[in-house]
């Protein structure tokens, strides 16, 4: 086994996260010193940032044409940010969900999925797939802005402490470079993995570095979780969820045309039915709440998934 490619899979993926939350930091900060609202940050500068690593994943990726990693990277992210992240949750408290969330951002993240299914039924995401993807999400954040602003109250929502200018500055540009040598590192020393152990990019996408990616929506959300913020933990993984489809997926198909895999056809039903699933569980038992017990369930799925993902397709 390659020693010095295990240690650049571990570096990228500890720059990646480290990179990640100083470039919310720093942003957080450096908005606050110019008097933008606690509000906009976190619909903005927050929300950008949990998503900064499956972003340059998938960039790097694109660029490099290591397509199956990318595109498996944020199927595994949305099927890890439902399963295990919002199961976990819902383990520690009961997650109570908004209705207008049940009403909008859900059925969204499922149309999202669904129209990928859609798009890349040929065996490809078309440069025009990811202009309509970018497209949407535009849309998207127009309607979250005008809503946030006829329901949200700007004085509940808390952010990060503001520091001096030059030290947010300081942050945005170190989390930047760690984002970068991050991504580089990560994708790079993927790729060798995959075919040193024989296993495909696409696996490796929707298992480990999903996983890895994902650790800023995890903290997040357990962080909102012990907060007793649990809308925003829900709302934190829905959010994501479209994110990763519309906005990084479009982009990465923007930059170069995305060949998709039988494996990762299986990945995108795989989202489908985690999302219907997810919608299912708040009209069984208490209405509109993910109990403990289906936290249970969630995370058993989790589990069952990546079993099935090492030792059936991968053989």
């Amino acid at each position: 086994m390659d020693v010095f490619l295990i240690l650049t899979f571990v570096a990228g993926f500890i720059f990646l996260i480290k990179g990640a939350n100083l470039l919310v930091t720093g942003s957080s900060s450096l908005a606050k010193n110019f008097g933008v609202s606690d509000l906009f940050i976190g619909l903005t500068i927050v929300a950008f940032g949990t998503s900064a690593p499956e972003l340059i994943v998938n960039i790097n990726a694109a660029i490099r044409g290591g397509t199956d990693i990318g595109i498996g990277n944020i199927l595994g992210s949305n099927i890890t940010n439902i399963f295990l992240i919002l199961g976990i949750s819902s383990l520690v408290v009961p997650l109570v969900v908004k209705l207008e969330t049940i009403r909008l951002e859900i059925p969204l993240s499922l149309l999202a999925v669904v129209l990928l299914w859609f798009m890349v039924s040929d065996g490809v995401l078309s440069r025009f797939d990811g202009l309509i993807f970018v497209l949407l999400f535009l849309a998207f954040l127009s309607l979250l802005f005008r809503r946030s602003r006829r329901t949200v109250n700007f004085g509940k929502f808390k952010t990060s402490k503001a520091y001096s200018k030059k030290y947010s500055i300081f942050m945005i540009l170190a989390g930047l470079v760690g984002l970068f040598f991050g991504g580089e590192w990560l994708v790079s020393s993927s790729i060798e993995l995959a075919k040193l152990f024989g296993i495909s990019d696409a696996v490796i996408g929707l298992t480990v570095i999903a996983f890895g990616t994902t650790l800023p929506e995890m903290a997040a959300s357990l962080t909102a979780v012990y907060k007793r913020k649990k809308d925003i933990a829900v709302g934190n993984v829905v959010g994501s969820n479209i994110f990763n489809i519309f906005f990084i997926l479009g982009l990465a198909g923007l930059i170069r045309p995305i060949t998709v895999s039988n494996d990762l056809l299986n990945g995108v039903m795989a989202v489908i039915f985690a999302t219907l699933m997810l919608l299912a569980s708040l009209f069984v038992g208490k209405k509109y709440v993910l109990e403990k017990w289906q936290g249970v369930y969630f995370v058993i799925t989790y589990l069952v998934y990546v079993i099935y993902i090492f030792y059936v397709v991968v053989g």
